[in-house]
């Protein structure tokens, strides 16, 4: 069997969260340097919500702060699913409690952060999301805890 622990980074992108209104959620930046893959993998919860939806953004740049936001092209992610635009594949609505959902991105910019906005949503939805980062230039890669 294969090791893929010592080819792994994980970063906090959005923290466990409720979220009871269409506040978009915005995760941390994610630094790529070292790793040649990154892949955003979305948590949802209950979702009380009866018409809500979740739009899902890619954003990416090489300024740290992401002065230089732009949004991902399509060519630039992957889908979870075959001939499904990737952030379409990765949104999510009202009906879609206790499920996960995931988004690549293999650009060429240096920093990349995930958004989550809520439409039509009034009630608790709970969502996290992780960022999975691989093909690390130097492994085995030890778990940073933050």
């Amino acid at each position: 069997m294969r090791d893929m622990t010592s080819g792994v980074q994980l970063k906090r992108a959005i923290s466990p969260v409720s979220v009871a209104d269409t506040t978009a959620q915005v995760s941390q930046i994610i630094d790529r340097q070292g790793y040649q893959a990154l892949t955003f993998l979305i948590a949802t919860g209950a979702i009380a919500d009866a018409d809500a939806t979740f739009t899902v953004l890619v954003e990416h740049g090489n300024d740290s702060g992401l002065s230089d936001a732009a949004a991902v092209a399509d060519d630039m992610l992957l889908s979870q699913l075959a001939g499904t635009a990737p952030e379409t594949a990765a949104a999510f609505q009202f009906d879609d409690d206790n499920e996960v959902r995931k988004i690549g991105y293999v650009g060429d910019k240096r920093y990349v952060r995930l958004t989550i906005t809520p439409v039509a949503n009034a009630s608790a939805a709970l969502l996290a999301a992780v960022a999975l980062l691989g093909n690390p230039d130097l492994a085995p890669v030890e778990q940073a805890a933050a």
